[in-house]
């Protein structure tokens, strides 16, 4: 058996799914791992689970109390911050453990655990989910804690220290700090939570080294040291032909019904429109991109939340009859992305959305609404080059659906050239991290170094 882990989630879904795949990668690597679930997420692991043995694999299930179980934006940092509960019952179960495990791995809203690792004489690995722009910018942030009195929401912020000099209206900076208040419990425990990050004995982040290693590089000064390992992008393999319909869960509607439509559809013919599971456009929005894919022409595939569907123009269906395709719930994302009709992808700029787009060579449309998407979408459109940006404005704006619609049409077959090019390049570079590349390389020298420092513990040395 190889090095035992505990693998530590937090149960928010475009969490879960990244850290489920990197489960999977270091399985392959020979590690042994016990996954920390809370009982709603136990199923999202049980494929997992059933392509391996118990020796390789088990979980370790603990409950929140009651009142953690409903995240939203008005509770968010309470949320986060109630899985500190945890602590004594992770700490009751190492130390009664036959084999215990010599590291922690766990997700970056978890910083605690830094400390929790500490107290129990062993290694915390932070798993940043998101980018390493994200990562930057939220070290830099809590670090130095840039002044926002007498600022108004258009007012540019400049991210201290980070690299190419980012500066964002106020409106497009994250939440948990423009609310950050000093001296709140909750304010102060997060923010020594995600200083834990850079605190901890090592980093490994969901990015590669083609798509951001100017952030890679600034993570290992602000660490001092080099265990930041860019281990993704984090995907169902491409010949695996069933895990990507089971990724993240079931979908609203079949995959084979949805992958026939594509295949009556030419190459790169079809726009994807999909904002992630957390956010939802409000109403004027909704309504201003469906005149947009109704005036386009063009051929899509839309994917809708409940509270959105209300907002559809009467007719709608009607109009797009043919050409439109229209999933309300969750749709098979990376396989609709990696099919050959599928030219174009409108997307709010998750993390998950954007390595699932640059992967498979899509051009993106970047609509960021919120959290660290404004920073993606600095990223791929004014550093990388790689996406057109396609709407970007506050909440409560309605964009001109003409110049939406305009847009739409130029992003089919051939249009876009430039963009179309660098992010074909950038899915090559994906590709190639992931076999035998940077990536792979990074994955490989992580698990060498957890292995060769347990060994050296268990002759005598020391973290």
């Amino acid at each position: 058996m190889g090095a035992h882990v505990l693998i530590f989630p937090i149960p928010i879904s475009s969490h879960v799914i990244p850290m489920i795949d990197l489960t999977q990668l270091l399985l392959t690597h020979g590690l042994t791992l016990t996954v920390l679930v809370t009982p709603p997420n136990l199923p999202l692991f049980e494929p997992l689970l059933q392509s391996h043995p118990s020796s390789a694999i088990q979980t370790l299930v603990l409950s929140l109390p009651e009142s953690s179980l409903a995240p939203s934006p008005a509770n968010a940092l309470a949320f986060i911050n109630s899985h500190s509960v945890l602590r004594d019952p992770i700490a009751d179960w190492f130390k009664s453990h036959p084999t215990p495990p010599v590291a922690i791995v766990s997700d970056f809203f978890l910083g605690w655990t830094n400390d929790l690792a500490r107290d129990l004489g062993i290694r915390r690995v932070a798993f940043w989910t998101g980018g390493a722009g994200d990562f930057s910018e939220a070290t830099a942030l809590f670090r130095f804690m840039p002044k926002l009195e007498g600022m108004d929401e258009n007012s540019l912020l400049t991210i201290p220290n980070v690299p190419n000099s980012r500066k964002y209206p106020l409106w497009q900076v994250t939440p948990m700090y423009r609310g950050f208040k000093e001296g709140d419990p909750v304010c102060e425990f997060f923010r020594k939570s995600m200083l834990g990050n850079i605190e901890s004995w090592g980093a490994m982040i969901n990015t590669f080294a083609e798509l951001e290693r100017d952030y890679i590089e600034y993570l290992k000064k602000e660490m001092g040291h080099d265990r930041v390992w860019a281990v993704g992008p984090l995907l169902p393999p491409v010949d695996d032909q069933a895990a990507p319909t089971k990724r993240g869960g079931a979908s609203s509607v079949p995959v084979e019904e949805v992958m026939g439509w594509l295949d009556s559809k030419g190459d790169d013919s079809v726009v994807y429109v999909c904002f992630g599971s957390r956010f939802a456009l409000p109403s004027p929005q909704v309504s201003a991109l469906a005149a947009a894919l109704d005036s386009s022409a063009v051929s899509f595939i839309w994917v809708l939340k409940e509270n959105e569907v209300h907002a559809i123009p009467d007719g709608f269906d009607d109009r797009v009859a043919g050409r439109g395709f229209v999933i309300k719930g969750w749709a098979p994302q990376v396989p609709i992305l990696r099919h050959r009709a599928v030219g174009a992808f409108v997307t709010h700029c998750g993390w998950n959305s954007v390595l699932e787009g640059v992967s498979a060579g899509k051009l993106l449309l970047t609509w960021p609404l919120g959290a660290d998407q404004f920073t993606n979408d600095r990223l791929l459109v004014d550093e990388l080059g790689a996406a057109v940006r396609f709407c970007a404005l506050a909440n409560r704006a309605e964009p001109d659906s003409a110049e939406l619609g305009r847009l739409l049409a130029e992003s089919v077959g051939s249009g876009k050239p430039k963009e179309r090019a660098r992010v074909k390049e950038l899915s090559k570079a994906a590709t190639e991290a992931l076999k035998g590349g940077s990536s792979s390389r990074d994955v490989a020298e992580f698990v060498k170094q957890l292995v060769e420092e347990s060994i050296n513990e268990g002759s005598g040395g020391h973290c």
